[in-house]
C-alpha cells in the first residue's frame, strides 16, 4: 500500500517548474514533504481515511513564491501607517492626511509611506512648509517609496531637533532651506531616523538603521508587541502565497523574535535574515555574522548571509553613478564605502564561508561591488559563493558579463521600474537620462547574458504581491522605440519568484519546484494563470498558501 498523505490537493493545473514532470493534475503530500505528484488517479492511491483533499478547481497550482527581497520587520509596523500610494495634489493630500490624524489622537508622530516624488506636482518639491498648511500643530513626517528620502513638517523637525541641521556621515543630508532652517526633506536614514525614534519603532528599523540590538535589552510588553508585529508580516507574506522569505535587513533580536514564533507553532513563512554590516563597522564584528550563521541554520529559520549598502537611491541623487547624472551634471553620488573599504569587506566576509547581498543602484555601486566580489574570488580562490547585488537600476555594457563570469546573482523588482505598476516616470528617468536608459532595469539583457536573475519586491518599498510583481515583469515596456524589449515570458517570471529564489539560497535541492521528496511549499490560485491574459494576471489571488505541509493562509 503506498504511504497516507496528510494532504492531496486535486483537479488542479499543476505547474511544476521541474522540466522532467512539467505539470500534473495533483500532489500528496506527508509529514511536510510531497510524496506524490502525477494524474489524479496515481495521487488518489495516497488517500486514507485522515487525509484532507483540497479541490483546486482547475486553478493554477505553483511552487509557494520566494520573496528574495524584503524587509519583514518594517513592512509589518508599516501595515498601521497612512499609505499615500496612488495620491497626488496638495488637495488630495491634506484630506488623507487629517482625516488619519482625526482618527489617531494619540500618536506621538503621524507616518505616512508611498508619498511619490512628484506628489504635489512634476515641478513642486516638498518642503516643510506645504506639511505645515496640512497639519500644523502635530508633528508629521511622509516617506517616499524607496524608503530613502522623508519629508517632516516643521514640528517633527523640531521635535527631533532637525530643524537646524545636523552633521551626518556620508550620503546623508538634511536638505537646508534658504532661510538657513531644514527644508523639510531628509535624505537616508541618518537624517530621518531620529524621527522614526520618536515613534517609538526605532526596534523595528534597527535590522535596517544600524544593524545593532536594543539597547536597553526590551521589557518582556515590549518583546510581546515586537513578536506581535513580526506575526503580523508572516500573516501578510502567506496571504500573497509567499513560502519563505530572504530578509535584507537584520540583527540578533530579529532571529530571535521569530525563533520565539517558531516555538510556538506560529513560523508561518520559512525565513533566513542576515548580519547587516554598516561603514561605521570594523571587520572584527564579522564574528557576529558567523555567529549568527552557526546558531541559526535550519530549513524554517536561518541566517548565512551579510546585507550591505553600497549607495542611496536615483531620485534623491544618493546612487553612484559612472559617468554625471544626466539633470546635474557635477555629481556622481557619494559611495557609502570607499573601493577599498567595499574589496577589504568582500574579502573577509567571502574568506568566512558568508554569502553577501549589497544594496547597489547606480552603475558606479554595481561595478564597485563586482570589483569587490571579483577581489574576493583572487584573493580567496573561486567557490560556489553566489554573492548577490541587489536592484542594478543602472549598469553599464562592460559589467553586464561579469555577473555570469564570477557566478554573481542579480536580484531585481519587477515593481521597480518608473512606468511599472502605477509608478511615475519623473524624476527617475530625467535623472538617469536617454543616454542610459537601455541598459536601465536591465532584466532580459542580464539574463541574456547568462546571470542567475531573482525577482522580489523589495516590500515596503513596493506591493508585496508576487502576482502583482509577475505581471509588472510581463508587461515592462521600454521608455523609448529605441530601447531594447527587458520583459519576461510568464513562465521566466515564474521561475524568478521561485527556482531562482531557492538558488539564490542554496536551497534548489529542497524547494522552488514541485517534485516528490521536496518540500511541501505550494499555492492555490483562483485560476489558470496560464488561461490568463497578461493584463488582467491581477484579478488572480492565492487561494491557499501551504507551506511544509501546513495551510498557511485560506480565502
Amino acid at each position: 500500500m503506498p504511504p497516507s498523505a496528510d494532504l492531496i490537493v486535486e483537479n488542479a493545473s499543476i505547474l511544476t517548474m521541474d522540466p522532467d514532470t512539467p505539470s500534473a493534475e495533483a500532489i500528496a503530500i506527508n509529514g511536510g514533504e510531497i510524496i506524490a505528484i502525477a494524474d489524479r488517479a496515481t495521487v488518489l492511491e495516497h488517500k486514507g481515511p485522515g487525509t484532507r483533499v483540497i479541490d483546486a478547481e482547475r486553478g493554477s497550482v505553483v511552487p509557494g513564491f520566494i520573496e528574495a527581497h524584503m524587509h519583514l520587520f518594517a513592512g509589518a509596523a508599516e501595515l498601521d501607517h497612512l499609505q499615500l500610494t496612488g495620491v497626488h495634489g496638495f488637495e488630495a493630500l491634506c484630506d488623507a492626511v487629517r482625516h488619519y490624524a482625526a482618527k489617531r489622537p494619540d500618536l506621538p508622530i503621524l507616518q505616512a509611506q508611498g508619498a511619490d516624488y512628484t506628489i504635489l506636482s512634476a515641478a513642486e518639491r516638498v518642503s516643510r512648509h506645504h506639511l505645515d498648511r496640512i497639519l500644523p500643530d502635530r508633528p508629521f513626517v511622509m516617506a517616499a517609496p524607496d524608503h530613502h528620502t522623508m519629508w517632516a513638517n516643521t514640528k517633527a523637525l523640531e521635535l527631533a531637533g532637525l530643524l537646524r541641521g545636523k552633521r551626518l556621515g556620508p550620503g546623508n543630508e538634511i536638505v537646508m532651506g534658504d532661510d538657513g532652517l531644514a527644508s523639510g526633506e531628509l535624505r537616508e536614514g541618518e537624517a530621518f531616523g531620529p524621527l522614526i525614534a520618536l515613534a517609538g519603532e526605532d526596534r523595528v528599523r534597527l535590522g535596517l538603521a544600524t544593524g545593532g540590538e536594543p539597547d536597553p535589552k526590551p521589557t518582556p510588553a515590549e518583546q510581546a508587541s515586537d513578536r506581535a508585529i513580526m506575526r503580523r508580516g508572516l500573516e501578510w507574506c502567506a496571504r500573497h502565497g509567499i513560502t519563505s522569505i530572504q530578509n535584507m535587513d537584520g540583527n540578533l533580536h530579529q532571529l530571535e523574535l521569530l525563533s520565539e514564533i517558531e516555538a510556538e507553532g506560529g513560523l508561518l513563512c520559512r525565513v533566513q535574515v542576515p548580519f547587516h554590516y554598516k561603514n561605521f563597522m570594523t571587520l572584527d564584528m564579522l564574528d557576529k555574522a558567523s555567529a549568527m550563521a552557526e546558531r541559526y541554520n535550519g530549513e524554517w529559520l536561518s541566517s548565512g548571509m551579510v546585507k550591505v549598502f553600497y549607495d542611496g537611491v536615483l531620485d534623491s541623487w544618493t546612487a553612484v553613478m559612472v559617468e554625471p547624472y544626466a539633470d546635474r551634471p557635477d555629481w556622481l553620488g557619494e559611495p557609502l564605502f570607499t573601493p577599498q573599504q567595499f574589496i577589504d569587506l568582500a574579502v573577509a566576509v567571502d574568506r568566512r564561508g558568508l554569502q553577501m547581498a549589497v544594496h547597489s543602484i547606480g552603475d558606479g555601486a554595481v561595478r564597485a561591488v563586482l570589483d569587490g566580489y571579483e577581489a574576493a574570488q583572487k584573493a580567496n580562490g573561486r567557490r560556489d559563493s553566489r554573492h548577490r547585488v541587489e536592484h542594478i537600476e543602472v549598469i553599464t555594457a562592460a559589467d553586464v558579463p561579469r555577473f555570469a563570469k564570477l557566478g554573481v546573482i542579480a536580484s531585481m523588482q519587477p515593481p521597480h521600474p518608473p512606468g511599472s505598476m502605477g509608478l511615475p516616470l519623473e524624476p527617475t528617468v530625467s535623472r538617469i537620462g536617454p543616454a542610459r536608459w537601455p541598459l536601465s532595469y536591465a532584466w532580459r539583457t542580464l539574463k541574456n547574458a547568462g546571470a542567475r536573475v531573482v525577482f522580489a519586491s523589495d516590500w515596503p518599498v513596493s506591493p508585496i504581491d508576487p502576482i502583482l510583481g509577475i505581471q509588472a515583469a510581463m508587461l515592462r515596456k521600454p521608455w523609448a522605440d529605441s530601447n531594447p524589449d527587458q520583459s519576461f515570458s510568464l513562465h521566466e517570471s515564474l521561475v524568478g519568484y521561485t527556482v531562482e529564489g531557492a538558488y539564490a539560497e542554496f536551497m534548489e535541492h529542497r524547494k522552488g519546484r514541485l517534485k516528490s521528496g521536496l518540500m511541501a511549499d505550494l499555492v492555490v490560485l483562483s485560476a489558470d494563470i496560464e488561461a490568463t491574459a497578461p493584463e488582467a494576471l491581477h484579478t488572480v489571488r492565492p487561494v491557499t498558501t501551504i507551506c511544509g505541509g501546513k495551510i498557511t493562509y485560506q480565502a
